[in-house]
């Protein structure tokens, strides 16, 4: 019989491990605050941002603005690793496997590139871990009031959380690529 549970966590750890994890590796602080564009929202010194909001509980917060500005900000690979740890992650192992509450305003935001990786790695092993928790019968239970939509079930919640790692950790990595060649598209 198939475990599904187990092929869900397949499919985010295969990419992690074949896909992301050693193009992640070695990330520089340099890469980490680098804005490509001006006016990129970013994770920044506590009173060096000029985002309409700023949101964190250290002495880094994260670029933000609500309703989000049209066209949306263009993000920095912190203000991605922010997003991710905290939105995608920590506030999801919150509300579903006990971890501490999280959110934008009470997180304490990483001031390096190994800082926000290792904050990664950590909130990663709690998704993976609570979602093997659920076993074959959780992943058909409500995702509950916490969610935007209470009533699908956490299977759907696990593959969009894959889904958006997918996509922004994927954003990441062409980031670095741009980093790297910048010097050669001048």
């Amino acid at each position: 019989m198939q475990n599904w549970n187990r092929t869900i966590r397949d499919q985010w750890e295969f990419h992690w491990d074949n896909q992301l994890k050693a193009r992640l590796d070695g990330l520089t602080d340099d890469e980490y605050f680098w804005e490509p564009v001006p006016e990129a929202w970013s994770v920044r010194p506590r009173g060096r941002s000029t985002a309409p909001i700023q949101a964190g509980s250290g002495d880094f917060v994260i670029d933000y603005a609500f309703p989000e500005p049209e066209p949306p900000a263009f993000t920095t690979i912190a203000w991605r690793l922010g997003h991710v740890i905290v939105g995608v992650l920590a506030a999801r192992n919150a509300s579903h496997f006990g971890a501490p509450p999280a959110s934008y305003e009470s997180w304490e935001y990483a001031g390096t590139a190994s800082g926000a990786l290792d904050q990664l790695e950590q909130q990663l092993g709690v998704w993976l871990e609570g979602v093997r928790g659920l076993g074959e019968d959780g992943l058909g239970m409500p995702a509950g009031d916490k969610e935007p939509y209470p009533d699908l079930p956490m299977a759907a919640l696990i593959l969009h959380i894959q889904r958006e790692l997918i996509h922004h950790l994927s954003e990441v990595c062409l980031l670095r690529d741009l980093h790297f060649r910048q010097g050669a598209l001048r």
